[in-house]
């Protein structure tokens, strides 16, 4: 690995591609985006504000849905700056630091936001398959400790590989391939030695996201085994209803990670808008999407928000 000397490492400056041929369109493409973000910071916020004060969602399942909220709403506010102020036309560089600190709270958070999915599909076999159990087997202190866990393999677990950007040397030209950095896209301009950097990154995606796929893929055949059982029509259905809104979130996450990768492992004929787009979308729609999902699909969320607007609605015409 070539190191430099800390003045020149900290000189270097990248610049974020937006939508190659429709720099024209910047004015136009920034309002759906202001609109996208603003749905994907007020859609949060407000999954959460419901959660915090109303006493009948104190239950491990919204726990969760909070920790998931929550990590929707810092991925939102980590690639914000970059996105908008692209399409806004205040800046189109990136200064290194900046660019490594964002690679980090992306990866990091796809990495949380896939396990706080796993934690969800605990949740729901163990709802369905020890019903009677469930308070005694996910209690206060046990949901803590999952939030942790899934908070320290997010962050802990990628912190060796990004630092080590810090101290590449960027040869090639400084332009990256989205409006947002990403660990492969600073390794694609890197003329140091990437080798760790690149095992580390496979073995990591395939201990994280892969490993939770397939937990997630076993945990809903056990309960499709278990709901089976069940005598009655009405109840099969009825559990699997509350499994529902989770599958539409797993489906809303993993799709567009597929769908990336395919883009970048056999789309190299493909215009480089189609890239910058998917990669728009990987960031976005699951921010977006989840708050739709769980207020649209979950009861108590959907009728706790109709009350709050109700009311809001009273209240002005007073």
């Amino acid at each position: 690995m070539s190191v430099l000397p800390d003045s020149k490492i900290s000189n270097y400056t990248f610049l974020h591609t937006g939508f190659p041929g429709l720099e024209w369109e910047y004015p136009w493409l920034s309002i759906p985006f202001s609109c996208i973000y603003t749905m994907v910071l007020s859609g949060n916020c407000l999954v959460l504000h419901v959660i915090h004060t109303e006493p009948s969602l104190n239950e491990p399942m919204f726990d969760f849905l909070a920790m998931l909220a929550l990590t929707d709403l810092c991925m939102g506010l980590s690639t914000v700056h970059t996105v908008l102020g692209l399409l806004w036309g205040l800046s189109q560089e990136i200064s290194l630091d900046v660019c490594i600190a964002q690679t980090f709270f992306v990866h990091g958070l796809s990495c949380m936001e896939s396990g706080v999915l796993l934690a969800m599909a605990f949740d729901r076999f163990t709802a369905i398959c020890y019903s009677l159990r469930y308070t005694s087997i996910l209690t206060n202190t046990r949901i803590i400790s999952i939030g942790m866990a899934i908070l320290g393999r997010s962050f802990l677990f990628s912190t060796a590989p990004i630092v080590r950007l810090k101290f590449f040397h960027y040869c090639r030209p400084h332009i990256l391939s989205h409006s947002f950095c990403l660990h492969q896209d600073l390794l694609r301009l890197a003329c140091s030695d990437i080798r760790f950097n690149s095992f580390y990154a496979l073995a990591l995606v395939i201990c994280t996201l892969l490993l939770d796929s397939v937990l997630i893929l076993i945990s809903y055949i056990l309960i499709l085994r278990s709901v089976l059982t069940i005598a009655s029509r009405e109840e099969r259905l009825k559990a699997l209803q509350t499994c529902v809104s989770h599958i539409c979130a797993v489906l809303v996450f993993y799709i567009p990670i597929i769908g990336l990768t395919m883009v970048h492992r056999f789309g190299k004929h493909l215009s480089p808008t189609v890239h910058v787009l998917m990669g728009n979308i990987y960031i976005l729609f699951p921010p977006l999407m989840n708050p739709i999902i769980y207020s649209v699909k979950t009861q108590q969320i959907r009728s706790r928000i109709q009350r709050w607007f109700t009311k809001q609605n009273r209240v002005l015409e007073v």
